[in-house]
């Protein structure tokens, strides 16, 4: 799985999802806390939680994202609103999500740097909530996100 998170334009961000098989371009707006909600909603998975969603504004469009664990596999579903058009649907390793997003955020601090992405997204960098997603993740000890 790999995410990818580009600011688009002073609170505009895309988000493109994809696997092996398809991709899908998500919109997001600054009105909501997407990449916190987003984080924390796979720091939740990655300790255990079985079901959640989030969803990211795009004015006057939304889009939802369904996940649910069945042990150490989290089934991924992306929902166009208000008519809840599927866009994207995969499963994954709970490894394997939980580094595609710590992966994601990293390159987005590396490419902009803190106060880039404030001056450019509108909202603070998600900090805590990253380093909360790398703790779940790397509970175990692992040295490096691989």
């Amino acid at each position: 799985m790999r995410i990818d998170w580009t600011l688009s334009g002073h609170g505009w961000a895309r988000c493109l999802v994809s696997d092996d098989n398809t991709t899908a371009e998500i919109e997001a707006s600054y009105i909501s806390a997407a990449p916190e909600d987003l984080l924390t909603a796979v720091t939740r998975l990655v300790l255990g939680e079985p079901e959640t969603t989030v969803q990211f504004e795009a004015e006057p469009e939304a889009f939802r994202w369904v996940f649910r664990r069945d042990g150490r596999s989290v089934g991924v579903r992306v929902l166009h609103m208000p008519r809840g058009t599927e866009v994207w649907v995969g499963s994954q390793g709970i490894d394997a999500l939980g580094r595609a997003f710590v992966r994601c955020f990293d390159e987005v601090a590396h490419v902009h740097g803190v106060d880039g992405y404030q001056a450019m997204w509108g909202r603070p960098f998600p900090t805590f909530e990253l380093e909360a997603l790398r703790a779940a993740w790397r509970p175990t000890g692992r040295s490096a996100i691989g």
